[in-house]
């Protein structure tokens, strides 16, 4: 009896190594798995796409974006830490602006009102493109579940990597920023 019990923790044993070396060897890398060509909210994935209008009633379509890096940042005009950010957007908009980088900010409007988020653009001196999610969704595309949430996207339109929450530090806002113009062609 002992011996069959010895058999099959044995066997058990060695079934459960096997197991766990195939999930191992066949776990797929991030981004491996689409080739950057189906859309998803998350880091390897294709940014979806998405068109909002600016202040001026001009859409701007995302994959029209493509060929330069992105940072989409969800935010709203009464959230502490996207006012807390705000300022360090704007600072490295005005030094990555011509190297390419876009920063484009999709206010909330549907949970903000757009008056006031208007005065937080002249407020804040904001001269990067906002646009105005007036439904909700390009926020429910993109799972925001709380603000700021922050996508950056390389030059090929595939999520390099997620802030959720914030407020953003600058050096971090910079690093990003540098490489994703290091990934550009």
């Amino acid at each position: 009896m002992q011996q069959i019990i010895r058999h099959w923790t044995m066997f058990s044993a060695v079934l459960l190594a096997m197991g766990a070396a195939w999930i191992f060897l066949t776990i797929p890398l991030p981004g491996t798995t689409t080739g950057g060509e189906i859309p998803a909210p998350r880091q390897g994935f294709l940014a979806p796409d998405f068109s909002l209008p600016d202040a001026q009633g001009n859409i701007i379509r995302l994959s029209a974006l493509r060929g330069q890096p992105v940072l989409v940042n969800f935010w709203a005009s009464w959230c502490p830490p996207c006012k807390a950010e705000m300022p360090a957007m704007q600072r490295v908009h005005a030094e990555y602006a011509s190297q390419g980088l876009v920063i484009l900010a999709v206010n909330t409007t549907y949970q903000d009102d757009e008056k006031a988020a208007l005065r937080f653009l002249e407020e804040y001196g904001l001269t990067f493109p906002v646009v105005f999610d007036r439904s909700g969704q390009p926020a429910r595309l993109y799972e925001t579940r709380a603000l700021p949430t922050s996508f950056f996207i390389d030059a090929d339109g595939i999520i390099q990597e997620v802030v959720v929450g914030g407020p953003m530090s600058e050096a971090l806002l910079r690093s990003q920023a540098e490489r994703l113009l290091e990934r550009m062609p």
